[in-house]
């Protein structure tokens, strides 16, 4: 009996000295793993700026994963960003008496748009879903940002000629608004202090640009891809003359503004002339799309008059 009982407890024994084995071979492999993800970003970042891991110590794995996503989240926006352009007019390029004159100018232009979302909102409920979708546009149009080597900044498409076009001028000046405010607060491009600024040229010239373009095109019953092309190229070009009057009236100092002006104006031109007319073909592509598959959208949003887009076009919900 006295055997029996001795033979299970060495037998439990060995169990649990397996069992404590397989566990530090467990954590062996953790280990290895992370170590192995630090020789992969040595290789990528340079052994110099891995150096702080090398001397940390032995951690639990959490804690391992956890600095570890802090150091890629740190060394993307502070190392390899060191060299980026900023979008739009950067925080701290125009004065203060400038970059509050811009700002005020915005403020009864974003007034308007909320009164008109609040108006269309109440009539259509499927208005607002809509609006999301051309605020997500917008903000995803404006996020892809080209170096301009001769003017030290960048340019951009817009988005704000087919947010004229699809939702009117004055809630494409709201949508342009909030998506330059998050790009400001969580993506450093533009800043708080010029997003008046930001807001009069991309917001509300590119979005008047667009619509009325768009509109007298088609009094006079000009083809609506063409039209579209035109409103587009013309809400991108319009952004980037007032921007350049924008910086010009700022940084001038005693200097005269036209010959200022001009510059900044060529300097743009590598970028932005073929960039108008690649936010042209855009436009008009999307025009022309839903054109043909849902004219009652069109309809809809006043794009087009009911005779414009078929006999048997009904307008239905989005």
């Amino acid at each position: 009996m006295r055997a029996e009982q001795g033979s299970a407890c060495r037998k439990t024994s060995i169990q649990s000295a397996d069992y404590y084995h397989d566990i530090r071979n467990r954590k062996s492999y953790r280990q290895r793993s992370f170590e192995k993800r630090v020789d992969l970003m040595e290789t990528c970042c340079g052994a110099s700026n891995m150096a702080v891991f090398h001397h940390a110590g032995p951690c639990p794995d959490r804690l391992h994963k956890y600095f570890f996503c802090l150091f890629l989240v740190f060394y993307y926006s502070v190392i390899m960003t060191a060299d980026a352009y900023a979008m739009h007019i950067s925080e701290g390029i125009l004065p203060f008496n400038w970059a509050l004159f811009w700002s005020l100018a915005a403020v009864p232009f974003v007034a308007w748009g909320l009164y008109k979302l609040k108006k269309e909102a109440a009539v259509d409920l499927s208005f607002k879903p809509l609006v999301g979708l051309m605020a997500a546009v917008v903000f995803i149009i404006s996020c892809m940002p080209i170096p301009v080597p001769t003017a030290g900044t960048c340019s951009h498409p817009c988005g704000t000629g087919i947010a004229g076009i699809l939702v009117g001028p004055a809630i494409s000046i709201l949508i342009t608004a909030v998506a330059l405010l998050i790009q400001a607060l969580f993506l450093a491009h533009g800043g708080l202090s010029t997003w008046g600024a930001d807001i009069m040229s991309m917001g509300v010239m590119g979005s008047l640009a667009g619509y009325i373009g768009f509109r007298l095109l088609r009094s006079i019953k000009l083809n609506i891809a063409v039209s579209g092309f035109i409103a587009g190229l013309l809400a991108d070009w319009a952004t980037y003359l007032t921007t350049s009057a924008e910086l010009a009236s700022g940084i001038r100092g005693d200097e005269p503004f036209m010959p200022l002006f001009w510059k900044i104006v060529i300097a743009f031109v590598p970028t932005q002339l073929p960039l108008g007319i690649l936010e042209g073909a855009m436009t008009a592509g999307m025009v022309l799309l839903l054109y043909k598959k849902r004219p009652d959208l069109l309809v809809k949003m006043r794009v087009l008059k009911p005779e414009e887009a078929g006999p048997h076009t009904e307008p239905i919900g989005l």
